[in-house]
């Protein structure tokens, strides 16, 4: 299977600054979500969804981390967190606003970013994507 000894270095760089900056910001928000910190109630809770869709996503989120780490799943983590992250956003658009208990939009700042890395790991490992990978060969 086509891995990273088929990506250039440059991009194989970019890969892992996205991987692990993205699963730093998966992993650091965990410890909000798991404790029920009053800020991840107060989101869950205008979603409707507290305190098990915090937690349910709290375990995407460690998921899509650990996927992220490791070379041989990392598209997968990127395709995991985008699709958490793209929860996230929607939510932010659509229920929360940009800017959640006077963060200055920090925490919608954190989701595009974890959304664009794990779009970026997505794309330069494509080809390491199961079933799909191989079409996706250039």
């Amino acid at each position: 299977m086509p891995g990273e000894s088929s990506m250039t270095k440059a991009a194989m760089l970019v890969s892992w600054v996205c991987q692990l900056a993205g699963a730093a910001i998966l992993l650091q928000t965990l410890f909000f979500k798991f404790t029920g910190a009053e800020e991840s109630r107060f989101i869950f809770s205008t979603l409707g969804v507290e305190p098990w869709g915090r937690i349910a996503s709290g375990v995407v989120e460690l998921v899509a981390a650990a996927l992220l780490l490791h070379p041989r799943t990392a598209a997968v983590g990127g395709f995991l967190a985008m699709g958490v992250m793209t929860g996230a956003l929607l939510a932010h658009l659509f229920f929360l606003g940009i800017s959640v208990k006077d963060d200055g939009g920090l925490l919608f700042a954190l989701a595009v970013a974890v959304f664009v890395c794990g779009a970026l790991v997505v794309f330069l490992r494509r080809v390491e994507l199961p079933i799909i990978g191989c079409k996706l060969a250039s």
